[in-house]
């Protein structure tokens, strides 16, 4: 994977932004992880350029409706490219049984006939378990559980070909239980829910998110050389959030900081 290029950056209520997802791309094949929350990922796909016949492998972190119903969207045009003859080969999603059992459930109570017959045929849902390892586009996958507090929730551990480590720590801040998957860390993709300095104003640890500062911190503590700080309140510091962001982020992190736009496009070195 060469290129990290971002569909959404917001967290679950925005109205500015895209609600978080993201796809790795090794200059041949994609890997989409999470589907935002609708119908707004085919425009993120059609913004970015992402070519539907190259995606064959998604990742789904949980269920809530801002990650889940926009991979339903995913799926279903999937589904309607494979009914037309446009789509060669299969499309799997993973994710962990909670979310893969109520993704299949949704798919069933709203898709066509015609598009949920191809679920198990060209369409596959399968099932992750933690610390399970998967070898996807050439690249090491060891998916992880990050004991959450709301909902049943898994990120991932990636190890590139390149000798690239990536960490994605999904949207909730950081568990202890994770470290054994946090080093070496070249990059470290977070969620940082608002500026520590409007905590008051958001209470973030009552939505069980982080501050920016808790988010760098954490990249500090494991050697993280670059942070990617997304799934952020989008009212404050609209406009001003990759100068703020930044700006409280270098107070307690060294290295290399990404406050990315929805669309924006990060080279991974």
């Amino acid at each position: 994977m060469d290129r990290l290029i971002v569909l959404g950056t917001g967290q679950a209520v925005c109205l500015r932004y895209h609600n978080t997802a993201f796809a790795l791309y090794d200059g041949d094949q994609y890997l989409l992880v999470d589907g935002g929350g609708g119908h707004e990922i085919l425009t993120c796909f059609d913004q970015t350029g992402i070519e539907w016949q190259r995606l064959h492998y998604a990742f789904l972190s949980h269920e809530h409706t801002d990650h889940m119903l926009g991979m339903v969207w995913v799926v279903r045009y999937v589904a309607e490219l494979i009914n037309w003859g446009r789509y060669a080969g299969d499309f799997t999603v993973y994710s962990h049984d909670v979310a893969i059992a109520k993704l299949y459930q949704i798919c069933n109570l709203l898709l066509k006939p015609a598009q949920f017959e191809l679920i198990g045929r060209r369409i596959h849902m399968e099932v992750v378990r933690d610390g399970q390892k998967l070898d996807i586009l050439g690249n090491t996958l060891i998916f992880f559980d990050i004991h959450s507090k709301k909902a049943k929730q898994f990120g991932f551990r990636l190890e590139t070909a390149k000798g690239v480590h990536m960490v994605f720590l999904g949207d909730e801040p950081f568990s202890e239980e994770t470290a054994p998957y946090m080093e070496p860390c070249d990059w470290m993709l977070t969620e940082a829910y608002c500026l520590d300095s409007e905590r008051s104003r958001y209470r973030p640890a009552e939505l069980n998110h982080s501050t920016v500062r808790e988010a760098s911190e954490c990249a500090e503590r494991f050697k993280a050389k670059n942070l990617v700080i997304w799934h952020t309140e989008d009212e404050s510091t609209y406009g001003r959030r990759k100068e703020l962001y930044a700006r409280e982020a270098k107070h307690y992190y060294s290295g290399r900081i990404f406050v990315p736009d929805d669309f924006d496009v990060i080279t991974l070195t």
